[in-house]
C-alpha cells in the first residue's frame, strides 16, 4: 500500500513539472518582441526621391538665349541729303507774268553725292512755317543723275508767277517768308529765305513751277 502511494506521488510530480514547463514556454513566446530590420527597406508610404532631381527647380531655371547681333546702320545710298547742301537763289529772266530764278544747290558735305529729279518746293510763312498754297508744279521730264563733288553745284529752274494777276478774292494773297525745299528722294527739308507773295486760295494756274536739276 505504501509502495503504491509513493509511485502515485512521483507520477503526479512529474506531470505537474511538465505542465509548468509548457506554461512557461507559452508565456515567453507570446511576450517577446519580434525584431524588424528597417535599415534595408524604405517605407512603403511613398517613393524614394532623395536621388531624383527636382522637377520644379529644373523648370524654373531660364534657358540661356543666344546673343542678338547688333543693329546695322543704314548704308549710305550716295544721294545728296538735306544736311549735305547749302541753298541759294539767283535771278534769271521773266516771261508772260512769271519770273524764273535759279535754285542753286551746293554740295557742302565734304564728300561726293548724287542728285536727280525735281526738288519739292513750296511757299511758307508765319512763325510756324506753314505752307501757303500748293507746292511747285513739276515742269518737263526727269533728268539724268548729277554727281556733285564737294563744293560743286546743281541748279533747278523755278518759276514764280505774279499772283497779283489773279483776282484778289480768288488768290487771297499773303506775304511769304521763304521757300521750303525738299531735295529729290529726301524726306527732310531745307529753308531758303525768299520774301514774296503767295496765294492761299485755289487758283487756275500754278504759282510755282520747277524743272529737273542739272549741272550748274
Amino acid at each position: 500500500m505504501t509502495m503504491v502511494r509513493s509511485k502515485l506521488i512521483s507520477i503526479g510530480g512529474l506531470v505537474a513539472g511538465t505542465a509548468g514547463l509548457l506554461l512557461f514556454s507559452a508565456c515567453g513566446s507570446g511576450t517577446a518582441p519580434v525584431a524588424q530590420n528597417t535599415s534595408a527597406s524604405p517605407s512603403s508610404s511613398g517613393p524614394d526621391t532623395s536621388a531624383a532631381p527636382s522637377a520644379t527647380s529644373s523648370a524654373s531655371t531660364p534657358t540661356p538665349q543666344p546673343a542678338q547681333p547688333p543693329v546695322q546702320a543704314s548704308k549710305n545710298d550716295g544721294l545728296c541729303k538735306a544736311g549735305d547742301v547749302k541753298l541759294s537763289i539767283k535771278d534769271s529772266d521773266a516771261a508772260a507774268g512769271t519770273v524764273y530764278r535759279k535754285l542753286v544747290i551746293t554740295n557742302a558735305s565734304g564728300h561726293s553725292c548724287t542728285i536727280q529729279g525735281f526738288p519739292g518746293i513750296s511757299y511758307v510763312t508765319g512763325a510756324d512755317g506753314h505752307q501757303v498754297g500748293e507746292a511747285a508744279y513739276r515742269d518737263g521730264a526727269k533728268g539724268d543723275p548729277v554727281q556733285l563733288a564737294n563744293g560743286e553745284s546743281a541748279i533747278a529752274d523755278v518759276g514764280f508767277a505774279n499772283v497779283r494777276n489773279y483776282p484778289e478774292e480768288v488768290c487771297k494773297p499773303v506775304e511769304t517768308r521763304g521757300l521750303r525745299v525738299y531735295l529729290p528722294q529726301e524726306t527732310a527739308s531745307n529753308f531758303l529765305a525768299v520774301q514774296g507773295l503767295g496765294c492761299t486760295g485755289k487758283i487756275s494756274g500754278n504759282q510755282l513751277t520747277v524743272k529737273t536739276v542739272h549741272k550748274g
